[in-house]
């Protein structure tokens, strides 16, 4: 949720944060008017409350006689305080659901929609071959490295099986992730997949996109679509130490996405799938560092691409792309070259305070008073990277380089051989 205070002191910002989103700018006024409702129903409700335990100490000093009346009258408030406690509920509650209809407050990200981002830089040329490329389903089949068929036989439309070097490829490169993660200070986790509502919620992942989530109805349970949700739910209802710097963790976890919105997209491969696995990294901080420390993220996710030898390019993604709980958003799109364009492989967000006010996570400022921390997060390797790295480093003979950060993983082997 955003901070009250800002939609009370500045709400043409917010509003300006709507439209920039293509989201509806009545619904700051609409919480406005939630939250005059709300404080008038709590002062009234306190008034009456205070007059009751006042007109509570007359009947105790009144006489015999008098006692009768005034028990009534005391009765009549009772009625009246518990009318009005009755209002102060409903107005609490018209007041968070007003609020939570609201997204983050955007910081610095470009207006528009999903095409509407802007290009921050491109490293390395698009790869050319002298050779028609084959793309990674037929690379990854040549190699016994994926089998789309009987992960369909199995489980349906959007899931595989990655065997043999397929396994082990993905292995490595999450593996360096993780090891990469530790050498930024980030402790490793591996987080459960099925979370609380609360905690899904308190992400901001029930709102527009609440149709991507797979929902365990009898148990009333949700898997994630990442580590972000159960890292984010670490600290809830807590108040951190963040004296010393920001708490990172990297979670690796399987990730379950129905890809509801996405009929007839991406439908070949392993681009968009309904489960695979990710590496997450996660920072609590404090608000006036998170600028900061979402650069540094930015920065381990380059680094990593760099060591899988990839062309890619930076976007800022636009408002109207970002999820509910992102302020800014930054997209890593590697270059995919039997579809001659870029596609993302990791994003980063910067969700300011939205999430942890949602949560409850604070931290003790100097003065020892709890505030509200802010919450980033980051892709730093997954399992649409074995996309880019079979596609990019493709040989005229269907075999494939392996790039030498993930030679280590793979027994020394520098080139992977079809088997067939």
């Amino acid at each position: 949720m955003i901070d009250l205070r800002i939609v009370r002191d500045d709400p043409d910002r917010v509003r300006a944060s709507q439209h920039a989103r293509g989201e509806d700018s009545g619904a700051v006024d609409r919480l406005l008017a939630a939250d005059a409702d709300r404080r008038a129903a709590v002062a009234r409700a306190d008034s009456l409350r205070a007059e009751q335990k006042s007109y509570g100490r007359t009947i105790g000093q009144a006489s015999k006689d008098e006692r009768p009346a005034l028990l009534e009258r005391g009765k009549a408030m009772a009625a009246e305080v518990k009318l009005a406690e009755a209002a102060e509920q409903e107005a609490n509650a018209a007041l968070a659901v007003a609020h939570r209809s609201i997204a983050n407050i955007i910081e610095g990200a470009p207006p528009g929609g999903e095409q509407d981002y802007l290009v921050v830089k491109e490293v390395g040329r698009p790869t050319e071959f002298d050779f028609t490329p084959r793309d990674h389903v037929e690379l990854g089949e040549r190699l016994g490295a994926i089998d789309i068929e009987r992960g369909t036989k199995v489980s349906g439309a959007r899931f595989y099986f990655l065997r043999g070097v397929g396994a082990q490829l993905q292995w490595a490169l999450l593996n360096l992730a993780v090891s990469t993660a530790i050498g930024h200070d980030f402790v490793p986790m591996i987080p459960p997949v099925l979370v609380k509502p609360e905690a899904m919620e308190g992400t901001g992942f029930l709102g527009a996109h609440a149709d991507e989530i797979y929902r365990l109805e009898a148990d009333d349970m949700y898997l994630v679509g990442t580590a972000e949700v159960p890292l984010a739910g670490y600290h809830a209802g807590e108040i951190l130490d963040l004296s010393a710097g920001p708490l990172r963790y990297a979670g690796w976890s399987s990730c379950f996405r129905r890809e509801a919105g996405s009929y007839g997209k991406d439908t070949r491969g392993i681009l968009r799938v309904h489960q695979f696995d990710k590496v997450e990294m996660f920072v609590f901080c404090k608000p006036e560092d998170a600028a900061d420390q979402h650069a540094q993220l930015l920065s381990f996710e380059e680094q990593m691409l760099a060591q899988m030898e990839l062309p890619y390019r930076v976007i800022d993604t636009a408002a109207g792309d970002l999820g509910s709980s992102a302020a800014r958003k930054f997209d890593c799109e590697a270059w995919v070259p039997t579809q001659q364009t870029y596609r993302e492989l990791t994003s980063t967000s910067n969700c300011t305070t939205f999430q942890a006010r949602r949560l409850g996570v604070r931290y003790r400022d100097e003065d020892g008073k709890p505030q509200v921390a802010a919450t980033l997060n980051g892709t730093l390797a997954t399992t649409r990277w074995l996309v880019a790295i079979l596609e990019n480093h493709q040989q005229a003979d269907g075999s494939v380089r392996v790039p030498k950060a993930l030679q280590p993983g793979l027994g020394g082997r520098e080139v992977l051989e079809p088997i067939g």
